[in-house]
This record gives structure tokens, sequence and C-alpha cells, in this order.
């Protein structure tokens, strides 16, 4: 969490910011999309999955022989900066080293994780069994639901004991029309799978390996894939006859993930400046060098960056520049891209757009300050001024995407904190088209749940999207929209002999200092909680940049909540889950709602008898790392154990430096310290100026070295400062993955051994890890 989805917006939540059993009432039947044979059993786990907290009689204790050993201690070199008459002293400054290969910063990155790997090497066989236990669950060799494109089914598959993904397709020989019962066959006298791409072949020799984009022309003959071999998001594309598996031409270095086929010949794409900003669009004909390739649009302003998205009748691409109020479109007609980019939506400040088409109109979301939850207009093609309102702005929902096809429009909205999918009939093609009335909306059981939109064809009637909730794996369904049958395609298969139905979700509220009422999503086992304060608690928080932390499946944790384990996630402001106000209420000048809602949820978790201060663990990423610093010098008796992933804690330095990478764009979410006002509110919470002479609970930091959204000197500066000032005996740890960046690992197991990592601290810290017998 945050994850990525279809969303249109999704950008402004994933790209370039800090950071996420019955699931439907219907009688319609389930049909699977394929027929694959059934499962081995798993291998006996080694740790008894139901292992109650309350149980435990002999633990391996935190003050056992490793956590005595002596913690690294940074050097301190004074460094001071003055803003308004005041005067910060940052004496771990040199820590910083933005070519990444200083030797002193290098070997003291490597004490803090010599001595991490110390404290903890009394777990290590219980972190290799905790990593067969979590990898038990998954079933290695799987495909994901195939996707229809023109002949082919597009999917992934992935096979036992290998870390990537293959990228294959099978072709589709009997046509027809799509619908929701279609079944890829697999048989006898099915035609052949073809082998697209396999990035475990390409990840051979890296450390890192990610594909950020994988895209097929539209005559299904080519594939652009952006290939990132460091995990700085700086990508290589390659360019791929699929038949023959030859490169057409050299490949397009120093690009952005964002590219889309204009046409069978062309691509458009997104380069950055010299500060990761995506400030440029190109367009590359095939087969022709880079050098010669035409910029369609230059982005000066350094709180701008761009985006590119394709509408669904495939006619068009929207480039769009954004920052994080303002957002504005061209649009590339693919049949014309000699006329280059034409306006779509004025640059206008407050203003956010978006937008797609079909047939002769162009359909937009816009969002202003009058109309903070969004309304949806269109236009025609050929008069882009004259717009009709299809549906209006709502207080009390919050209009975040909708997805167009030949004869209907899917909207994604929010409403109470929950996600709603509804669906409307349109006029005919080349009719007028008038506000939307009679939808019709899909319904889900579960109390607390996650939805996201998946890829579907245009000119289907089927509308795919997945669902999940805290005990509900990802389930991806296929919805007709003619007659509102929803059939199953593939739910995410959990070995190991989990029951959906033995877990608990729920939701509750919490008041604010401020009177408001805060969502808390809550998961559990059954039959292991007592609900008395006696249950551990692990409360994960995010609350920025306007991104939903929607309740979501995640196997791993059962190997907390089967534990005994209370699972939540508090829903704070700085976060879009309750509408725009409440993101908007939680950034900039009112940012420490989010760390007071925080700590509103957890004194409501603590007085409601789910957990005690002596059991309440806290985790959160990125912005959420930031979370996790803040609250640690406001509230630090309120918690156990802490755990802040890659963390923006130096929050002020930051963002007087505008050679750091997200620094200017992010001026409208944190706030400009070069103004008086700003400044001051901003260090009057930043983790790293803000920590004291205190006790503080146990406390884990992670970083990467190739992070280039969080600098790993932030989280390396924090830890050094705790150290230097904390008047507690209590652990504190910081990795720092040196081949990594900000998302970590990138092998599908490597990326368990975090949450392996993570969960072996958290249980040793509050003793539950039972000693092991020879």
């Amino acid at each position: 969490m945050p994850h990525c989805s279809l969303f249109r917006s999704a950008s402004k939540c994933s790209a370039w910011s800090r950071f996420p059993v019955i699931p439907l009432r219907t009688s319609s039947p389930v049909a699977a999309f394929f027929s694959l044979p059934p499962p081995l059993a798993p291998p006996p786990l080694p740790l008894v999955a139901s292992f109650s907290h309350t149980s435990v009689s002999s633990s391996i204790s935190a003050a056992t022989a490793p956590s005595m050993a002596k913690p690294p201690t940074a050097k301190k070199v004074k460094h001071e900066m003055e803003m308004f008459g005041d005067v910060r002293a940052d004496d771990y400054y040199w820590l910083r080293d933005d070519s990444r290969s200083d030797p002193d910063v290098l070997s003291y990155l490597k004490e803090e994780n010599a001595y991490t790997d110390l404290v903890l090497s009394d777990v290590k066989q219980f972190q290799d069994q905790l990593y067969t236990e979590i990898r038990g669950r998954i079933k290695e060799d799987d495909i994901t639901v195939p996707i229809r494109r023109g002949g082919y089914y597009y999917y992934k598959r992935t096979l036992k004991g290998k870390e990537y993904v293959q990228h294959c397709r099978w072709r589709i020989r009997d046509g027809g029309t799509a619908s929701v019962f279609d079944v890829m066959s697999t048989g006898p006298e099915a035609s052949e799978e073809q082998l697209i791409l396999d990035e475990n072949i390409k990840a051979e020799g890296c450390d890192y390996y990610s594909i950020g984009a994988f895209k097929v022309s539209p005559n299904n003959k080519l594939v652009a894939y952006a290939e990132d071999t460091k995990g700085h998001e700086i990508y290589t594309v390659y360019i791929m006859d699929i038949e023959n598996g030859t490169l057409l031409g050299k490949p397009l270095t120093g690009i952005t993930s964002y590219m889309e086929w204009a046409g069978d010949d062309s691509l458009v794409y997104i380069t950055m400046d010299e500060i990761l900003r995506p400030d440029k669009v190109w367009l590359h004909k095939l087969e022709t060098d880079q050098s010669n390739d035409l910029c369609l649009y230059h982005e000066k302003d350094d709180m701008f960056s761009l985006d590119i998205q394709a509408s669904e009748s495939k006619q068009y691409l929207f480039i769009a520049s954004e920052s994080k109020t303002t957002r504005f479109l061209f649009y590339l007609e693919i049949l014309k891209l000699e006329s280059g980019l034409m306006a779509l939506t004025p640059r206008v400040s407050g203003i956010d757009t978006t937008a797609s088409h079909r047939g002769n109109h162009f359909f937009i979301k816009r969002r202003s300050d009058e109309f903070y939850n969004s309304e949806l207009l269109a236009c025609p093609v050929d008069n882009v001024t004259e717009t009709t309102i299809l549906l209006p702005h709502r207080e009390s929902v919050t209009l975040q995407d909708f997805q167009l096809f030949s004869d209907h429009i899917v909207v994604y909205e929010r409403e109470n904190g929950l996600p709603t999918i509804t669906v409307y009939y349109l006029s005919p093609i080349g009719e007028p088209i008038g506000r939307l009335q009679n939808g019709r909306t899909v319904d889900f059981i579960d109390p607390v749940y996650s939805v996201d939109p998946k890829e579907s064809q245009f000119s289907s009637t089927i509308v795919r999207y997945s669902y999940s909730s805290l005990r509900t794996p990802c389930s991806v369904y296929d919805y007709d929209m003619k007659t509102g049958i929803s059939v199953l395609k593939k739910i995410e298969t959990v070995l190991g002999g989990f029951d959906a139905s033995s877990y608990v979700t729920e939701r509750k509220w919490a008041v604010a200092s401020d009177g408001t009422q805060v969502p808390i999503s809550i998961f559990y086992k059954k039959d292991l909680v007592m609900l008395d304060g006696s249950d551990p608690m692990l409360l994960y928080g995010y609350g920025s940049y306007e991104v939903c932390i929607d309740p979501s499946f995640k196997a791993s944790r059962l190997s907390l909540v089967d534990r005994g384990f209370i699972f939540a996630i508090a829903h704070i402001r700085g976060g879009g889950e309750m509408g725009r106000q409440w993101y908007e209420n939680g950034k900039l000048l009112k940012k420490k709602n989010t760390f007071t809602d925080f700590i509103a949820c957890a004194e409501y978790l603590i007085e409601n008898k789910y957990c005690s201060k002596e059991k309440l663990c806290i985790n959160g990423r990125s912005a959420g790392g930031l979370l996790i610093g803040a609250v640690l010098n406001m509230r630090p008796d309120l918690f156990k154990v802490a755990v802040a992933g890659v963390p923006f804690v130096d929050v002020v330095t930051t963002m007087l430096d505008p050679s750091i990478p997200l620094t200017t764009s992010e001026w409208e979410e944190w706030g400009d310290p070069r103004k008086e006002e700003f400044y001051f509110y901003m260090k009057s919470y930043s983790p790293v100026d803000n920590i004291k002479a205190q006790h503080y609970p146990c406390i884990l930091v992670t970083a990467g070295l190739n992070d280039p959204r969080v600098l790993y000197s932030e989280p390396a500066k924090f830890v050094a400062k705790l150290r230097e000032l904390k008047t507690d005996d209590n652990i504190l740890l910081f990795k720092c993955e040196l081949g990594a960046g900000h998302f970590s690992k990138s092998g599908r197991f490597e990326k368990l051994e975090e949450d392996v990592f993570t969960y072996a601290f958290i249980l040793k810290e509050l003793n539950m890890i039972p000693l092991t017998t020879s």
C-alpha cells in the first residue's frame, strides 16, 4: 500500500510521489477463465499457523546477547542552516552523497546493516521458517486472468521457483463476440502458447530488475517495454518484434515509464530533467535514431510534471501537465500526428481535468475549488468549449474516475469512505449526450473493501474489475453491463488451508481532537483474539497525496494475524478516502491533522480494548514514514514498536532544496518553506527537527540507496540523531538496501524478505518468538 491502478489520476498518487469470501451480492454463476490442474498440497509449515500470543511460555527476549551489541555511531560534522533568523544544526548533513559512492557514507551504511544483522541474528532461524511459511501460501506456478486484445489473449505466467514473470499470449481461434463466460481454451485443439518475454532471463546478472511498462502495438506485432535495472526509475525502452523476438532499432534511453503507441509505427514517450521531473513529451518513429525524435511539448514550470494516457477508443492520446492542484490537457489524434498537440482544457490554477474519447465527444472529469469532488462533462470533438454536464458535483460523493465503452460509461466514485461502481447506458454515437440517469450499481458485501478498474475492451459490453478486502483475496470479475451478471474469473490462490470465514473485518470510527470522525478498518482471526486489551496490534497509516488506502488482502499478513495479531488501517486526513476535503484538511498548514488523527485512532483502539500501549505496533512507508516519525516525536509513550519504511523525515531541508527530486512539484503538498509561515509550521512537525531527549519505543527504519523519491540520507540522518538523543535502551535498527530503490527489492520472493524481516522484528520485540529446539 498504496497500490497503483488503472485510474487516470493514478499518476498523482503513485507516479513520482513519496510513498496499499463472497464479495458480490450476485446469484450469477461463477466461471473460471481457464482450467489448470489442481495444485499440489503445500509442504507442512514449520510453524503452527494459528500460534496464539497468549500461549507463549518461553520466548527469545529482546534483551538477549545480540541486542546488547554496541550500535554504530555516526560522526558529527558541524553544518548549520539559517532561515528567517532561525538556525538549524544538522551534524549529519554529510550523510547525503548524490553520487552514492562516498567511502565514509557507504562504510557507515554497511556498519548499520551489519549491526542490524547482528541484533536479529538470534531470530535468523525463525526468519527462515517465517519465509518458508509465507512463501508456502503462494501458488508459484500460475497465470493472471487473460485479457482479450484483438485476436489474442494476453497474460502473465509465473513459474515455480522463479522470481519474475513471463509475458505470454494465446491466439483466439474461434473469434466471435466477447462474453463474461469466455474461457481461454488450452486443450489439444487450441493453438500454442507464445512466450513474448521472459523477465527471468532478462534479469540474469542484475541485482534489481523491473519492467515499468509493457505495451503491445495496435496490430499485435510489436511490443515496447521499459526496463529499469537499478531501482532509480530511469528506464530504457526496447521495441521487439513479437513473432521472431528481434529488436527494432536502438533502445530509447533515459526515459520514464510513461509511453503509448501512436499507431503501429510510432511511440509517444516522456523524459525527465536533471531533478527527475517528467518535463518533455516526444514522438518517436520506429527504427529512427532517438536524437531525431520530435519534442511535442516542454513543460518549463518546475512545479508541473507530464503524464500520458491513451483513450479507450485508441484514437487519441492525452498529454497532461499537472501540479498538485492543477491539471490541464492536450490531445493528439493518432491518425493526424502531423497536426501535433491540440489544447483540450485550459491552464487555470486550481482546475484539475482528465479526459477520454468516444465517437464525436471528449469526456472530461473536472475538479475545482468550487466543485471539489469533481463533475463529469462532455464536449464535441470539434468544439471543446461547448460542454454538457453529465454528472454534477455532489458534496457527499467523490467522482474518482470513469471508463468508456462503445455503448456504456462506468463511473468509479466514493461515498462514505467506500468505493463504488456505477454503469450507465450512453446514447448512440453521433447523437446528443445528456445527463446520465438510471445507473446500475455493483453491490459488494464486505463492510470494508477495495475495488479497482482493470483493462477492458472498448467495443464490448463487459467491464472488468478487481475486488479485494482484508479477508478476501484479490478477485477479478467480468460484469456484463447489459444483464448485470458478474462472473468471477479468478481469485488469488492462498495455500495452507486459508479459510476466509475464519476472519473478521470491521469498520470503526475514532474521534479526532477537533471532533472529526476518522474511519478505521480492522482485521483479525475470530478464534484467536480476546478483545480485552491483551491482543497485539499492527496499525498502518499513510495520509498524503489524496491516496486512498482501501483495505485489501495480503497473504503475508496472515503470519501476524494467525499469531493473534489484530491488523488495522487508520484512514487519516491527507488521504482521499472521505473525499477531496479530507485531503485538503490534511496538507499544507493543516498537515498536523494527519498525525493527530493517527494518534486519535491509536487511542480509540486502546480505549476499546483492541490492544494496549504495550502491544501496539505501528507501520508506514514513504510519506507514511513521515507519519511514523512525527507521531513518535509527539507521543512516543503510545507505542511499543514502530517501523518506518523509506521515510520522508527531513521535511524542511528537503523542501528547501530544489535540486532534490520532487521538491518543487511538492510545494503545493507540504508548503514552500522559503515562505516564513510554512517554514516554521513545517519545522514544527519535521521528524528530524523534532527529535529530543526522551524515551522512544523500539524502532526499525529502512531505506534504499538508489531511491529517487526519498533520499537514503533522510532515514540515515533520522537514525543517527535518534541514537544521539534518545534516553532509552530500546532497540533502534536501520537497514539500507544497497542495490534497490524506493520499492525495495524487485523479485517476487525477494519482496517477501522485507515482510519477513519486519514481522520478525515486531515479534521479537513483543517476545512472541518461541524458542527453537534442536
